[in-house]
C-alpha cells in the first residue's frame, strides 16, 4: 500500500459546480475510515449508490465503511446521503437546500461539524431527487480517484491510505439536456455475445445482471436514459421482468428506439402467425392491444414512450403508398398512442414523456404535414454518420415538448458499417451537439454505441456535454476534455501523451474510418475497391498516411513501461487496441495496394508488400485474441469483433508472390508519373521529376528498386551543387525491406540560378538513368510582399482557415473552428440563430465574405473545387449555399445540400468531404482573389483547389502551395 496524504479539490470532470466555500473532510487516515448512512426508506438508487460508494472507498483505501441506517449509531466521521424527498435523516439536519429544493437531478455536498455527540464530521450527500442523489455519490467517487470505468474498462484506482478532501461546500448545476442516455444497438457481435457467454451464462442473453452493470455506468456518466437492445439475437427488454424493476433500482429512464413504439420491440415480440400482420390499415385493433398491453406492464415505472409507427425493424411503415396516406394514418396512429397513454397512465397526458423521431422516410412524413402534438419531443437523427439531418426551426424551438438528437457512434448499414472501433471525431461531435444545444434541441439526448465498448472515451464526451454543455461552447474544448480525460486516468504526463496521440488518430480515422479502407460499401455488398489514396503524387499520400500510423504505434509501444501495472488493462482496452489495429488495418490495405501497383513496375519489392500486407491482418488477429482471452484472465471474452458481419474489408488479404529474374536489374520510379511502368526514355534531361517552384520550395521522391535477386550498388550525383540528393548512394539487397530505396530531392535556394536546369544521374550495377530536375528561381516583384498561394506544377492549394481577408457584418460572420475538417481547422457561416435570409443577388450589400489571395504564373482555364464537411442543412427552410466569386466577377452560388440516400451523400459521409466545383474563364498571370460568400447557416469549409492543367488525382488535403516563410 502506498502510504501518502491525498488532497484533492475540485477536479472531478465536467461536474458542474458551484463551490461556496473551502470546507474539507478526512474520508480516511490511517487509523479510521468512515461510516455511510442512508435512510431505508429512501429510494432504492441511495442504497445500491451509497453500496457502491463503500466499495469505491475500499478500493481507493483498502477498507470498506460500515453502511448505517441510524444516526445514532454512528461515530467518527460519516457520510449521510439521501434525497431531499424521502430522507428523514438529511431533514433532520436542516441543511440549507433551498438551492436545489424542486429541481431535477441536483445534488449538495455540505459538511457539518459534530451533528450528534459521537460524529465528529457529516459530509452530507442531499440529492434534491432519486437520480440527483446518486450523481452527488458518484461524484465523490471520482473525486477520490474512482473513475466511471473502473468496471467497464477496468481502471483500477491509485490506493491511498490517508485521504482528505478539500472543497466540499458544493452545489451542482442543472443539467443541460433534460433526458441523457444510451442506445444498445448492433449487439450481435459484441455486447450480446459477451453477456451469453461470458458475463450472464444463466440467461444466455443481455438479461438483468448485464443491464445492472450498464445502469450503473449510467449513473456514474450522469446518464439516466437507456434505450435496450433489440435485435434478433438479443429477448426484448420486457421478456425478462428483472429488467424493468433492475431499471428502477436505478433510476434509469426506459426508452425505446425510433422502430419501437410505445416500448414494444417488434422484433422480437411481434408474432405474426399469432397476431396477424404489422399494417395498421388492416389490423388496428390487434396492434393497439400490442401496445396497450405494454402501457399496462410499464405504467408503474419511469419510460418515455416513442410515438409514430415504422415496419416491425428499421423499415418503413407497410400498406400505405401515397404521402397524403402516411401522413394520414401516421396522425390517427399517433392519437390511438395518446389514448392509450391517457387512460393507462396518466390523464393528463402532457405529464408523460413521449418522443417522435423522424427517422429515415418519417422525416419526409413529417414535412408532409404531419401535426404532433404539443408537448411530443421531437428527437432528431443523424445521418448515422455523425452530421444531425435536422435541427428546430423557430416554430419547433418554442414547442413545449422541445427537442432532441439520436445520434450515432457506431452504425450498421449502407453505404458501410463502422461497428469495430470508435472513430467519430471528438470535434465534429462537438460541432454538431453544439449546434443541436442552439438550437434549442436539448430536451433528450441518446447515443448509439453499439456495444459500448470500445466507444468509452466518445460516450465520456458525449455525456458530459450532455451534463455541462456551456462547457463545450468553445471549439477546442472538446481537445482540452480529451487531455483532462486521459489525465484523470493515467496522470499528467502520460495522459497528456496519450491525449495528443489519440487526437492524431482521430484526424487520421475522419479521413477515412479503418472500417471503410476497402473502399467497398454494403446492402448490396461491393468488394474490395482500389482506394483513391494516390501512390504516386503528393509525396506519395498513401505512405504519408502509413508513416503518420507507424509514429502512433511507436509512441504507444513505448509508452507501455511507463503505465502503472494496476492502469496495464485499462491502457491495453482504450488506447493501444484500437491504435495498433487501425494502424493495421491500413496497413493491410495500402501495403497489399502497393504490392499490386509495384508489382506491375516489375519491383521485387512487391513480394515484401504482400507479405506485410499478410502481416498486418496476423497483427488484428493476434491483438484481438490479446483482448478476449488474455486481458483481465478473459473478463472480455467475446466481447471484441475484428470483423463484424464478416464484410469484404475484414478479410485476410491475398497471398501474393511474383518471380524476379536471377540478375542485377534495377528501376526507378519518379514522383508524379503514375503507376505505369517507367522506361529510360522518361529520364531525358527535360522530363522527369515535377518541377521545383522558390515559392513553395518542395521536394520529390525517386524510388530506385530492384527488379532481379542480384544486389545493386548505387549512387545518385546531381548535376550541379544547387541539387540535393538524399540519400546519395546505398545497397540493395534481396532481403526483405531492403529491395527498394526512396531519394528525396530538394532544392539550395541560395544556390539555384533564376531558371535552373539540370539533372539527376543514378548509376549502379551497368546500368545509368538520368531524372531532369527544373526550377524555378526568379525573381517575380509582384510577390516580394505577397502571403497567399501561389501556382505550383499548374495548381493551388488553400486551406481556408489561411485567407487573405475576412470581412463580417454585424449580422453574418465567417468564423475559424480549429479541429474540424482534414486541414485541421475550417471556416464556418454563422450565425446558427438568427442568420438573415440572403438575396443572391445582393450578396456583397448583404451578407459576409472571406477572400483568398492567389498567383498565377501561367494563362489558363481552371477548375475550382470547393471542399466543405458534408453537414446538412439546419432545418427544411434553409440548404447549404455559399457563394463564389474570382476578381469580383458575378458570384456563383454553389451548394453542399444533398438529397437522402444519394450516391454524392454515400461519397460524402464516407470521406468526410462534401464537394462543389465551378470553372472560371482564362486567368491571366498575377495576383488573384477568390471570395466566399455566406448564403445559408452552419456552411462549413475546409479546403480549396484552383486546377490549371496539372492537379493530379488525390485524396488527402494536398499540401498548401503557400509562399513558404
Amino acid at each position: 500500500m502506498r502510504h501518502a496524504i491525498v488532497w484533492l479539490g475540485l477536479a472531478v470532470m465536467c461536474s458542474s459546480w458551484v463551490s461556496a466555500g473551502d470546507a474539507s473532510f478526512v474520508l480516511a487516515d490511517k487509523d479510521s475510515t468512515v461510516s455511510i448512512l442512508c435512510d431505508t426508506d429512501d429510494a432504492t438508487v441511495v442504497q445500491k449508490a451509497a453500496d457502491l460508494l463503500a466499495g469505491d472507498i475500499e478500493r481507493v483505501t483498502g477498507q470498506r465503511p460500515a453502511i448505517l441506517h441510524e444516526l445514532d449509531q454512528a461515530r467518527g466521521n460519516v457520510i449521510i446521503i439521501g434525497s431531499l424527498e424521502k430522507s428523514k435523516m438529511v431533514q433532520s439536519l436542516q441543511v440549507d437546500a433551498s438551492d436545489i429544493a424542486g429541481q431535477w437531478e441536483r445534488y449538495l455536498w455540505r459538511v457539518v461539524e459534530h451533528p450528534t455527540p459521537t460524529v465528529d464530521q457529516a459530509l452530507v450527500i442531499a440529492g434534491s431527487d432519486r437520480r440527483g442523489t446518486a450523481y452527488g455519490v458518484f461524484d465523490l467517487s471520482q473525486k477520490i480517484g474512482v473513475s466511471p470505468w473502473v468496471w467497464w474498462a477496468d481502471v483500477t484506482p491509485a490506493r491511498q491510505e490517508t485521504v482528505i478532501l478539500k472543497d466540499m461546500d458544493v452545489v451542482s448545476a442543472p443539467p443541460a439536456v433534460k433526458y441523457r442516455g444510451i442506445f444498445l444497438n448492433d449487439e450481435d457481435w459484441g455486447l450480446q455475445p459477451w453477456a451469453a457467454k461470458t458475463y450472464e451464462p444463466e440467461t444466455d442473453d443481455i438479461g438483468p445482471k448485464t443491464y445492472a452493470r450498464i445502469f450503473e455506468l449510467l449513473l456514474r456518466l450522469k446518464a439516466n436514459l437507456i434505450w435496450p437492445a433489440m435485435h434478433h439475437c438479443t429477448k426484448a427488454f420486457y421478456h425478462y421482468p428483472q429488467n424493468r424493476q433492475v431499471a428502477d433500482d436505478y433510476a434509469i429512464v426506459v426508452g425505446s428506439s425510433h422502430c419501437e413504439q410505445m416500448l414494444c420491440n417488434n422484433v422480437d415480440e411481434w408474432d405474426g402467425r399469432r397476431y396477424g400482420p404489422y399494417n395498421y390499415g388492416t389490423n388496428r385493433q390487434s396492434i393497439v392491444d400490442y401496445w396497450q398491453r405494454r402501457a399496462q406492464e410499464s405504467r408503474d415505472f419511469e419510460n418515455i414512450y416513442t410515438l409514430g409507427m415504422r415496419g416491425i425493424h428499421d423499415s418503413g411503415m407497410v400498406g400505405v403508398s401515397s404521402m397524403s396516406e402516411k401522413v394520414a394514418i401516421l396522425d390517427r396512429i399517433i392519437a390511438d398512442q395518446r389514448e392509450i397513454v391517457h387512460s393507462t397512465i396518466n390523464a393528463d397526458v402532457t405529464k408523460v414523456a413521449q418522443v417522435f423521431t423522424p427517422y429515415k422516410e418519417v422525416l419526409e412524413i413529417y414535412d408532409a404535414g404531419l401535426k404532433l402534438p404539443e408537448d411530443v419531443t421531437i428527437v432528431w437523427p443523424d445521418d448515422n454518420y455523425g452530421y444531425i439531418r435536422r435541427l428546430n426551426n423557430p416554430e419547433e424551438m418554442s414547442r413545449s415538448g422541445g427537442g432532441g438528437v439520436y445520434y450515432h457512434l457506431s452504425y450498421w448499414g449502407r453505404p458501410h458499417d463502422y461497428l469495430w472501433l470508435s472513430t467519430t471525431h471528438p470535434a465534429l461531435i462537438r460541432e454538431e451537439m453544439n449546434k443541436a444545444r442552439q438550437l434549442k434541441s436539448d430536451r433528450l439526448w441518446v447515443f448509439n454505441v453499439g456495444d459500448i465498448k470500445p466507444a468509452e472515451y466518445n460516450l465520456s464526451l458525449c455525456l458530459d456535454m450532455a451534463w455541462a454543455a456551456d462547457r463545450f461552447s468553445q471549439c477546442g474544448s472538446e481537445r482540452e476534455h480529451m487531455t483532462q480525460w486521459h489525465r484523470d486516468i493515467f496522470g499528467p504526463s502520460v495522459g497528456t501523451a496519450i491525449a495528443e496521440i489519440l487526437w492524431e488518430y482521430y484526424d487520421l480515422a475522419f479521413e477515412r474510418r479503418p472500417e471503410f479502407m476497402g473502399w467497398s460499401q454494403v446492402e448490396p455488398r461491393r468488394q474490395v475497391q482500389p482506394t483513391q489514396f494516390n501512390h504516386f503524387f503528393n509525396n506519395d499520400e498513401a505512405q504519408q498516411r502509413l508513416d503518420r500510423y507507424h509514429a502512433l504505434v511507436r509512441q504507444v509501444e513505448a509508452l507501455k513501461p511507463h503505465i502503472q501495472s494496476r492502469l496495464a488493462d485499462a491502457y491495453f482496452q482504450l488506447v493501444y487496441y484500437p491504435i495498433v489495429c487501425a494502424a493495421a488495418m491500413n496497413d493491410k490495405v495500402l501495403y497489399q495496394e502497393k504490392a499490386l501497383l509495384y508489382a506491375r513496375q516489375s519491383r521485387a519489392s512487391a513480394t515484401d508488400y504482400a507479405t506485410w500486407a499478410q502481416e498486418a491482418y496476423d497483427r488484428i488477429v493476434q491483438e484481438t485474441e490479446c483482448y478476449n482471452q488474455q486481458r483481465v484472465q478473459g473478463k472480455w471474452r467475446d466481447m471484441m469483433c475484428m470483423a463484424p458481419r464478416d464484410l469484404v474489408v475484414f478479410q485476410r488479404p491475398m497471398a501474393a508472390t511474383w518471380n524476379a529474374p536471377n540478375d542485377a536489374s534495377w528501376g526507378l520510379a519518379v514522383e508524379g508519373f503514375g503507376d505505369q511502368q517507367q522506361t529510360p526514355d522518361l529520364f531525358m534531361t527535360e522530363s522527369g521529376l515535377p518541377s521545383f517552384n522558390r515559392w513553395t520550395q518542395p521536394r520529390y521522391f525517386i524510388d530506385i528498386f530492384m527488379k532481379g535477386q542480384q544486389s545493386v550498388t548505387w549512387q545518385a550525383q546531381p548535376s550541379a551543387d544547387w541539387i540535393e540528393v538524399s540519400p546519395a548512394s546505398g545497397t540493395l539487397t534481396a532481403a526483405t525491406g531492403q529491395k527498394e530505396q526512396r531519394l528525396w530531392v530538394s532544392i539550395d535556394w541560395d544556390k539555384a540560378p533564376a531558371r535552373a536546369r539540370g539533372s539527376v544521374t543514378i548509376e549502379g550495377s551497368g546500368q545509368r538513368h538520368q531524372i531532369g530536375v527544373q526550377a524555378d528561381n526568379a525573381d517575380v516583384p509582384d510577390l516580394q510582399d505577397f502571403t497567399g498561394a501561389v501556382e505550383d506544377n499548374r495548381y493551388i492549394s488553400i486551406f481556408a482557415e489561411h485567407y487573405s481577408e475576412v470581412q463580417n457584418t454585424d449580422q453574418v460572420t465567417w468564423t475559424a473552428v480549429k479541429g474540424l475538417g482534414y486541414t485541421g481547422s475550417v471556416i464556418m457561416a454563422g450565425p446558427l440563430v438568427d442568420f438573415p435570409t440572403i438575396d443572391p443577388e445582393q450578396l456583397a450589400d448583404q451578407t459576409a465574405s472571406v477572400c483568398y489571395d492567389f498567383y498565377c504564373f501561367s494563362r489558363r482555364s481552371a477548375e475550382v473545387t470547393i471542399y466543405g464537411l458534408p453537414i446538412h442543412p439546419l432545418n427544411q427552410q434553409v440548404s447549404q449555399r455559399f457563394a463564389v466569386s474570382i476578381d469580383d466577377q458575378a458570384p456563383q452560388v454553389l451548394d453542399f445540400k444533398t438529397i437522402g440516400r444519394s450516391e454524392i451523400w454515400k461519397l460524402n459521409v464516407l470521406s468526410n468531404t462534401a464537394v462543389a466545383t465551378l470553372q472560371t474563364d482564362r486567368l491571366r498571370p498575377g495576383i488573384h482573389h477568390l471570395k466566399l460568400y455566406a448564403i445559408d447557416p452552419g456552411v462549413i469549409i475546409d479546403r480549396i483547389t484552383i486546377d490549371l492543367g496539372g492537379l493530379q488525382e488525390a485524396y488527402s488535403a494536398i499540401k498548401e502551395t503557400r509562399i513558404a516563410p
